[in-house]
């Protein structure tokens, strides 16, 4: 599942590609996804210009006047878009196979710029929910997410107060969208690496040095994840046909049994399953 920075490069690109255009007509060809879409959600949308195009932790907001359109792409879901003159595609999302298959366009939307958004969703987890004459923060998703990761919420104070006294440990913690929101899998697994903290360290028992650490490598990780473009473990690209090279930075994650890349440390990189899922750490520097 994509995670916070994959998200954050999918909404730059729509960003550039499509914010300012206005959708003319939306063409359902199958309802069917999480939650089933509505007979009216085409309706609604057609003549709305999108103004503002933002994230929130793992989802997408798209902006109308009095209106906003909240997308999740679930396991599988991507965004495609199509120069109607040429049929040129440009690929926007984190998880896709090289031959996409029209048979998962799920949903069209036709602009007025000569594009067209296209929803691909193999799996089918991903949705669309659209609210009208409500503030962001309103809707229902979003109200239980914890801060943005660089948010000036998301501080020493704040974890410290969250984790006094849980009786649960830190990779856990931090997968908790309640507790901040965005982080995944594999950027928990390289922060808490570059902490030198073990995943499966009771959150409890961390100090006030370790939080402040934690919080920079977090944010660490992130930043460079956003700027590298995101992690292809499969493949990613955005509007511009640049793919992802996080991957090529992880320390960790996904590299059972190969040696810690701290010069200074002889440890070996271990694999764990914590919640069912794949955990990684360093047996030596991260105790």
């Amino acid at each position: 599942m994509p995670e916070l920075p994959e998200i954050e490069i999918v909404k730059r690109s729509l960003f550039k590609k499509i914010n300012g255009a206005k959708i003319v007509n939306v063409k359902i060809n199958n309802k069917n996804l999480r939650y089933k879409i509505t007979d009216a959600l085409p309706k609604k949308l057609i003549n709305e210009k999108i103004l503002k195009i933002s994230r929130r932790s793992k989802y997408l907001i798209f902006h109308f006047k009095n209106k906003l359109l909240l997308a999740h792409l679930g396991m599988s879901g991507k965004f495609l878009i199509i120069r109607s003159k040429d049929k040129k595609m440009f690929k926007t999302s984190f998880y896709y196979d090289l031959d996409i298959l029209a048979k998962h366009n799920h949903i069209h939307f036709i602009l007025n710029n000569g594009l067209e958004l296209i929803y691909n969703d193999v799996r089918r987890f991903g949705f669309f929910k659209l609210f009208e004459n409500i503030k962001l923060k309103e809707i229902t998703y979003l109200k239980k997410l914890g801060p943005e990761p660089f948010s000036v919420l998301f501080c020493i104070k704040y974890v410290q107060k969250f984790i006094k006294n849980r009786k649960k440990n830190i990779k856990n913690l931090l997968m908790d969208q309640t507790f901040v929101s965005g982080l995944g899998n594999i950027y928990v697994n390289e922060a808490l690496f570059l902490s030198k903290i073990h995943p499966l360290r009771q959150c409890s028992n961390l100090e006030r040095k370790s939080i402040k650490n934690l919080i920079y490598n977090i944010r660490k990780v992130l930043k460079i994840a956003i700027n590298q473009g995101g992690s292809s473990i499969r493949d990613f690209k955005n509007v511009y046909g640049k793919s992802g090279n996080f991957q090529q930075f992880f320390n960790v994650y996904g590299q059972e049994n190969k040696n810690c890349s701290r010069i200074s440390c002889k440890g070996k990189i271990k694999k764990i399953s914590i919640s069912n899922r794949s955990s990684f750490y360093c047996n030596v520097c991260q105790n």
